[in-house]
């Protein structure tokens, strides 16, 4: 197995950490005081000067190897990377969720019209957009129990239900929703699902409010829901009726290994800063380095963080060569490792800085809120964990009977 990155993925590797310290690390400041004079879920100018400075480096659209020319292990290279400024960074290159897995389903499953209408001026980071499938009175990691209802009338589809933790929706610049509704609740459990496009300000689409992580407020924000009698044209329809399970299955695999490999370039800031404090910070007359608890936090960062990019470089390669179906295993593995091993070394990091990584000095407190939230967007652990167990379930023994 060939762990070295390919030429083309080591170059823009090197771009994009140039374009790190040169533009989004100095950015940051300009970011988080421009919200807090401004309101949470406005948008800093400084965005659009990131975003004209990635393109004219060539760092645009390189989740899609279609569009950015990269394959699965190249691009999580480049995802690491942003990880380090997870808030401003996958932005400025428009490699944002919930755009990234948007922008593949409207690639896989719209109709041309469609793909011209949203696919195109997403893929030109002219807008946001948001995808509406998670509802608060049901187990949503279970996507069978949706219980929003599309219901055919006409030439038009009448939305009605409720969703929440809808990433996107407090971004005035987020003009189409992707809501996943039940069509036929007396079909087989995985066909009876559908996915309508859904314009900001449709008459019935409400959103009643936007909901924290942790206490944090992201910019582009977390929201509630409400639909009530909604009505789009039937053209508005993805793919066939029935294929809602399906497209969300498509949606959610690569996506993991996106969300898997900024959960890595957080950490790796976090144990940076950990090593920085250590050596600087005096505690019982000596550096914090010096002492070995100290010492062995930092070593097994190194292992944990070592042995999650491994893990999902191998679901990457596999994804590349099969397709997301043919590595479910390794999609679950890596979802449930890398957000905990995130957690692990951001909180190590929290303890070194004692009362300052809890404080917005740092970005350690903002870390650990999103690494945790990782835990549970795209299918909770236990969920993973159950698909990996049902799967090694049916593993061939290689042991005699006794």
């Amino acid at each position: 197995m060939d762990f070295e990155l390919s030429s083309h993925a080591a170059e823009m590797s090197e771009k994009m950490w140039d374009f790190m310290a040169e533009h989004v690390f100095p950015a940051e400041k300009t970011w988080s005081d421009y919200l807090a004079e401004h309101g949470p879920h406005e948008h800093p100018p400084v965005m659009e000067e990131l975003k004209a400075e990635a393109r004219k480096r060539g760092l645009w659209n390189l989740f899609h190897h279609k569009y950015g020319g990269m394959t699965n292990v190249e691009y999580a290279a480049i995802a690491e990377i942003s990880g380090w400024s997870p808030v401003i960074a996958p932005e400025a290159i428009n490699c944002q969720a919930p755009d990234t897995g948007n922008m593949e389903t409207l690639e896989l499953f719209a109709t041309p019209e469609q793909r011209e209408r949203w696919l195109a001026p997403l893929l030109d980071g002219r807008i946001r957009s948001a995808f509406a499938m998670t509802e608060p009175d049901v187990a949503s990691s279970d996507a069978t129990n949706v219980e929003t209802s599309i219901v055919r009338d006409g030439d038009e589809y009448v939305i009605n239900g409720r969703k929440w933790f809808i990433t996107g929706a407090a971004d005035s610049r987020c003009e189409i929703f992707i809501v996943m509704g039940k069509t036929d609740a007396d079909a087989d459990p995985h066909r009876q699902q559908s996915m309508v496009l859904v314009e900001r300000d449709t008459p019935g689409m409400v959103i009643e409010r936007h909901l924290p992580l942790f206490g944090y407020q992201d910019q582009h924000g977390h929201s509630e829901i409400s639909f009530t009698d909604v009505r789009v044209p039937a053209t508005n329809l993805l793919a066939n009726e029935g294929d809602g399970f399906l497209i969300s299955q498509a949606r959610l695999g690569p996506g993991r290994v996106h969300h898997a490999m900024r959960a890595i370039g957080m950490a790796e800031r976090a144990l940076e800063l950990l090593v920085d404090r250590a050596q600087h910070r005096v505690a019982f007359g000596k550096p914090l380095f010096e002492h070995a608890n100290v010492q062995d936090a930092i070593a097994q960062s190194r292992i944990e963080i070592d042995q999650a990019r491994m893990l999902v470089y191998r679901c990457a390669s596999l994804i590349d060569a099969g397709g997301a179906s043919k590595a479910r295993a390794e999609v679950a593995e890596i979802k449930v490792a890398a957000p905990a091993m995130a957690c692990a070394v951001i909180e190590r990091a929290i303890e070194v800085f004692g009362a300052a990584g809890i404080s917005d000095d740092t970005p350690l407190a903002y870390f650990y809120a999103w690494a945790r939230a990782l835990r549970i967007v795209d299918g909770p652990d236990a969920v993973h964990r159950r698909t990996l167990a049902r799967l090694e379930r049916r593993r061939t023994p290689r042991l005699p009977k006794a």
